[in-house]
């Protein structure tokens, strides 16, 4: 096969695939270094190179997990409380190997929308080269997500536009 053709393959069989659908096999270090680099060689204008990543594995990902389920409780009334929500924020979260905080920078050299774009393109290589490793991956976006500022260490001119799981496939 040539590389159109091995290209043409991975972003055809590109899918969101979701925690419930992991194994509980890790995913090697080596492979999330790949994933991670891969994103920052997304195309920036400027070189703004607007991504901000930060990955969540192992303890930290529990208390990423406890702090999401503690924030939408908190957020939430008596009435518009869901037990199945709140157990899923931790399952999705627990059942995946790794997670990536997706936060874009804004640097003010260019338009907020392109330094969006160059994020998404970013997440974009993300899911390729998951795809290419047989790791599942998928991006979400919740709301709660606005409210973890501190543990994504989110600054005044950055934003965060989600997570991204990760969970190797059988």
């Amino acid at each position: 096969m040539n590389n159109a053709e091995i290209l043409k393959e991975i972003i055809e069989k590109r899918r969101s695939i979701f925690p419930k659908d992991y194994s509980e096999n890790e995913i090697s270090r080596e492979i999330i270094d790949q994933i991670l680099h891969s994103a920052t060689l997304a195309p920036n204008h400027k070189r703004t190179k607007p991504w901000r990543f930060k990955l969540f594995q192992g303890e930290e990902k529990a208390k990423l997990a406890a702090e999401m389920q503690a924030v939408y409780k908190a957020a939430q009334s008596e009435q518009t409380f869901l037990e199945k929500k709140y157990q899923d924020i931790g399952f999705k979260i627990n059942k995946a190997d790794a997670v990536v905080s997706i936060v874009v920078n804004f640097s003010g050299m260019v338009p907020e929308w392109e330094e969006i774009a160059a994020v998404s393109m970013a997440v974009q290589n993300m899911y390729l080269t998951c795809t290419a490793n047989n790791v599942g991956c998928y991006w979400s976006s919740p709301p709660i997500v606005n409210h973890l500022k501190e543990s994504l260490t989110i600054e005044e001119n950055q934003k965060c536009l989600g997570l991204f799981y990760m969970g190797k496939v059988d």
